[in-house]
């Protein structure tokens, strides 16, 4: 019989919530800005092609982590209800936001001494943190326990494969990932990098293609070399469905791998990553 627990995550998963209500799962929400009114929103509260609209007009947008208060807003009332919490977060490598619900599970274990709470830094960002959550969701609805899920969603962090491109290197730029120069010259000759998430949880640079079909094809390639043959897949992207569907139907007809969901890259990661982005998820022998 599973614990009496909730299982949360945070926005940065890219699961709408529509769908994270189907999955019994509760939300917490990242926030931007854009930087020409400093109004702030929650990821997820401004409709996604209005946003990636505004990108394309030239805005930038600025993103903020969950911050502690936020944290014991959502614990505490559960805490109280005597409920237990297993949060999956954003990756450490990339935000704050995990660190922080971290700090707050501490304090507030040894106000509620007889309630757990375990935290589990995913590693993961988009819907590669999705996936992870979706496999903690076939956990708890399993049976398994609160410590057995975490310990099982640790033991899985470290397969979940990122792969994704970018159309327009200028925001890979803006948040430090690639030089001013890179971003001027791959845009000229029509350079995209393919990237993934390591295992500390940062976006590292793997390799660069001409062209934006050569870079679809190349993150095709990567899950055929190293899927697991039970593993879901997951692709999100940002405002160019049409690259997306072409990715999915690459892999049904060319490696036979069906596609569990489609989503998109909410406003926290899109304005570090931009119009265009196109990210694949799976299982994998490693990441």
């Amino acid at each position: 019989m599973a614990d009496n627990y909730v299982l949360i995550t945070d926005s940065a998963c890219d699961i709408l919530p529509d769908k994270l209500a189907e999955w019994n799962v509760q939300m917490i929400p990242l926030a931007f800005l854009f930087t020409d009114t400093g109004k702030e929103q929650k990821d997820h509260e401004e409709p996604i092609r209005e946003f990636y609209a505004a990108m394309r007009a030239g805005r930038v947008a600025k993103t903020s982590c969950v911050n502690e208060d936020a944290f014991v807003d959502i614990f505490k009332p559960l805490l109280e209800e005597g409920k237990d919490i297993l949060y999956l977060g954003f990756s450490s490598g990339l935000s704050a936001t995990c660190e922080n619900g971290r700090k707050v599970a501490a304090s507030l274990a040894k106000k509620y001494p007889d309630r757990k709470i375990r935290v589990v830094d995913s590693l993961a960002a988009s819907a590669g943190q999705g996936l992870l959550l979706y496999l903690g969701v076939k956990n708890r609805d399993a049976g398994m326990t609160l410590d057995e899920n975490a310990d099982a969603l640790e033991n899985d962090k470290l397969h979940i494969c990122h792969w994704f491109t970018v159309d327009d290197l200028v925001y890979l730029k803006r948040g430090g990932r690639v030089s001013a120069a890179a971003a001027v010259l791959g845009g000229a000759l029509n350079i995209k990098p393919v990237l993934h998430v390591d295992n500390e949880g940062h976006l590292i640079k793997i390799t660069q293609v001409h062209g934006r079909k050569k870079s679809i094809r190349k993150m095709a390639e990567k899950l055929g070399e190293t899927i697991l043959p039970d593993s879901p897949v997951f692709i999100s992207h940002g405002d160019c469905i049409e690259d997306a569907e072409m990715l999915r139907d690459i892999l049904k007809n060319e490696y036979g791998k069906e596609v569990q969901l489609i989503t998109h890259v909410g406003s926290v990661i899109g304005a570090h990553s931009g119009p265009g982005t196109l990210a694949l998820f799976f299982r994998g022998k490693e990441r």
